[in-house]
């Protein structure tokens, strides 16, 4: 069986093991690799193995770059024809390399940085703004395209979206309407398109270590399996046909987002997004039951659905906050009955009321 089909099942039994090293290495090398999908490509039975190795501590990251680019260097001496699967490897293991840093600048600089290394090498003029005017025929459009910023104005679009960003509070709003807004500043960078290729890989990316500065510990499996999803999101959400009753719409990509942060079990279907495609829904999506809660509380309540023995020591770690802030927030979530602590502070246990 080729890892077209086994891969994600390979992987996800690394978390299964629940080894939290091991699992945060797996969620990244998922996400890694199904993000391919979103240009149509595969990875190598050699990618997997290679990460594989990693996972289980054989090899560093630096170390897994080095042995699939060496790979592909030898392929090439030997004059073989080139693999379909090069650029999908290659991307991945940096992919997972950046997923596994620690460190996030809130830029367009940042977004910049991180497309000239997935890219670098592979794509001309990697982490560098196009020169000229784009379109792509999309399959969820029936052949049209989005209409994409023009190149003369990228910069100045892309600082703008950023300023606005800056200048938003979560503060006192709940998870679902930081959703929103988080689905609707993520579609808007993806709709200047910076690059000439690879803007969906690079925002996908970007959106995922923003989202664990508000201390999301995001384990990516949502990204892993719905990269396609997610990228036809996208263009739902930047298209415009009047004439037939066609309007852009956030209301995909908010359901992504529902799920990756929320817990949402919300069905991800890219036949739905289809232009073509009719259907009325009997109920609204199913998402999850605390929408009052803050991103800070659902961050916290997703660490303690994980693990209900987790200290606070630890959620200041995973949510890179200090254990002051965290027992404070803690202590207000318990009041607003969204928590409880069990057998007191030594060998207690989490209780989360809410789905």
């Amino acid at each position: 069986m080729s890892n077209e089909y086994n891969w994600q099942y390979d992987l996800e039994e690394y978390i299964k093991q629940g080894e939290p090293e091991r699992a945060e290495k797996s969620y990244a090398w998922q996400t890694a690799i199904g993000l391919q999908d979103v240009d149509g490509l595969k990875t190598s039975d050699y990618l997997l193995d290679t990460a594989k190795d990693h996972i289980e501590g054989k090899i560093t990251i630096e170390a897994a770059k080095t042995r699939i680019q060496s790979y592909y260097e030898q392929r090439d001496k030997r004059a073989e024809i080139e693999s379909p699967s090069e650029e999908a490897d290659k991307v991945s293991v940096r992919i997972a390399e950046l997923l596994s840093e620690k460190t996030f600048q809130f830029s367009p600089a940042e977004l910049c940085s991180i497309h000239r290394r997935l890219f670098e090498g592979i794509i001309k003029k990697a982490g560098q703004f196009r020169t000229y005017n784009i379109t792509k025929k999309e399959w969820v459009l029936n052949g049209n395209t989005v209409f994409y910023a023009s190149f003369d104005s990228i910069k100045e679009t892309l600082d703008y979206d950023f300023e606005q960003e800056k200048q938003f509070s979560y503060q006192g709003i709940s998870a679902e309407q930081a959703v929103k807004h988080i689905a609707k500043f993520t579609s808007g960078i993806w709709q200047i398109h910076p690059f000439c290729e690879g803007n969906t890989r690079t925002t996908a990316v970007f959106v995922i270590k923003y989202l664990k500065t508000f201390g999301y510990n995001i384990s990516n499996e949502v990204f892993a399996a719905n990269s396609w999803y997610f990228r036809n999101a996208l263009v739902r959400a930047n298209y415009n046909d009047l004439k037939n009753n066609i309007h852009s719409t956030t209301e995909y990509l908010d359901r992504f987002f529902e799920n990756l942060i929320m817990n949402g079990t919300n069905e991800l279907k890219n036949r739905q997004l289809h232009v073509d495609y009719e259907k009325v829904q009997s109920a609204d999506p199913k998402i999850s039951k605390c929408k009052n809660c803050t991103l800070e509380e659902m961050a916290i309540i997703s660490i303690m659905k994980d693990n209900p023995n987790v200290t606070q020591k630890k959620i200041a770690e995973l949510t890179g906050k200090s254990e002051r802030w965290v027992k404070t927030r803690t202590v207000e979530m318990q009041e607003k009955g969204l928590i409880s602590r069990e057998n007191g502070k030594r060998n207690g246990r989490w209780v989360v009321f809410i789905d």
